[in-house]
């Protein structure tokens, strides 16, 4: 039977057997981690995610004898390609079974949607913003992954290279054995670190304190160290306040470290969170009804690996040794904790600055992805 394409209509129903469809699709399979089903949806509900303040999105599932047989969705983000001066189609939410014919209807439909929107080129698979997944495997298959990255089957590399696709950026991702004592030489520039530019790691006492005093700091922050990177999206400010919300009253505080100046300027930070992995395969995604006690397992008991979600150092502080800093906090609150392990999650290949902080680690690269680009 011919493939047919689709339009998913924007409301929570629709997405909701999107979402789960790309679920499903991996179900039995020991190293896709789900994603929160909610979380997801929301991601691609225009009345719930702010990034359609400035992006536009449209998702399509591919259909086969009745049967949901793939799903993507084509992203615009406008205010990107206003900072670069391009005409760039996103791809992302991209699953398909191994068949040419399914893979090249939903690229086609995408493409096509790009096309009577003015685009020029599509790259992918990519979010909206940094803040969601982006980036296919392309090496570690056999690797469980972190609750912040894509899984997808070895074909699908072999498809979007059959559809003449090319690399356009790649990462890198480490599984690194936490030391049980702070390394020496990262222990000896972190005192000279502190004293030459007088810093210090910020004690907020709750969660409400990290939230209201370091809060805005933290992701405006980000947007001066990321600002750079590939692809970036500037947080906005209705952004920064739902990703206040969304994530900060979540984190252990001690799994997060604030480096401030003197004037209590927050120049570095380090956000870390329990690995969720395991925990999010037991609920297949849902919270409800007994999703949520694996989860909350995950979060207040004792685990052995620590997701490095993200760490950002202020731009007239980079390569000066503020990495050391943040590290010789963090490492014996993970003793502490009894993390073992650390996943780095992604990171660009080509950044020198964040791949030569792993140097004095035991480690292993053990996952690879890439975001594939074409013109349109």
């Amino acid at each position: 039977m011919a493939v047919e394409i689709r339009k998913v209509a924007p409301v929570k129903s629709e997405l909701r057997k999107f979402v789960e469809f790309g679920i499903d699709f991996y179900k039995g399979n020991p190293c896709f981690v789900p994603p929160l089903v909610s979380d997801d949806v929301n991601t691609l509900l225009p009345s719930a995610n702010p990034a359609f303040d400035f992006c536009e999105a449209q998702s399509f599932m591919a259909w086969r004898d009745g049967q949901p047989v793939g799903r993507i969705t084509g992203i615009i983000n406008n205010n990107v390609n206003d900072r670069t001066g391009t005409k760039t189609l996103r791809f992302g939410f991209v699953e398909f079974i191994d068949d040419a014919e399914v893979c090249d209807a939903l690229m086609d439909a995408v493409e096509q949607w790009g096309r009577e929107r003015g685009m020029t080129e599509i790259v992918g698979p990519m979010g909206f913003t940094d803040m969601d997944h982006e980036g296919m495997l392309t090496y570690g298959f056999d690797e469980i992954g972190t609750m912040a990255t894509i899984y997808n089957y070895p074909y699908y590399p072999v498809h979007m290279e059959r559809r003449g696709m090319v690399k356009d950026a790649g990462w890198v991702e480490y599984r690194i054995e936490i030391p049980t004592e702070v390394p020496e030489k990262i222990a000896r520039i972190a005192d000279i670190v502190k004293r030459r530019y007088k810093l210090s790691v910020a004690e907020p006492s709750s969660k409400k304190e990290l939230k209201e005093r370091y809060g805005q700091a933290l992701f405006n922050l980000i947007n001066e160290a990321y600002d750079k990177l590939y692809g970036y999206s500037p947080l906005t400010p209705r952004q920064i306040d739902h990703y206040i919300n969304q994530y900060l009253g979540i984190l252990r505080l001690n799994d997060v470290c604030v480096i401030v100046d003197e004037n209590d300027t927050v120049v570095g930070i380090g956000i870390s969170i329990p690995s969720f992995s395991k925990a999010l395969q037991k609920s297949r995604g849902r919270i409800f009804p007994f999703g949520w006690w694996p989860l909350l397992k995950a979060l207040k008991g004792r685990n052995d690996v620590v997701d490095l979600l993200l760490v950002a150092i202020a731009p007239e502080y980079q390569s000066r040794g503020v990495n050391a800093l943040l590290f010789s906090c963090l490492i014996p609150r993970y003793n502490a904790n009894g993390y073992r392990h650390a996943e780095s999650n992604p990171e660009l290949e080509d950044n020198s600055s964040v791949q030569n902080q792993w140097q004095y680690f035991e480690r292993r690269q053990h996952r690879r992805r890439q975001v594939y680009k074409k013109s349109l």
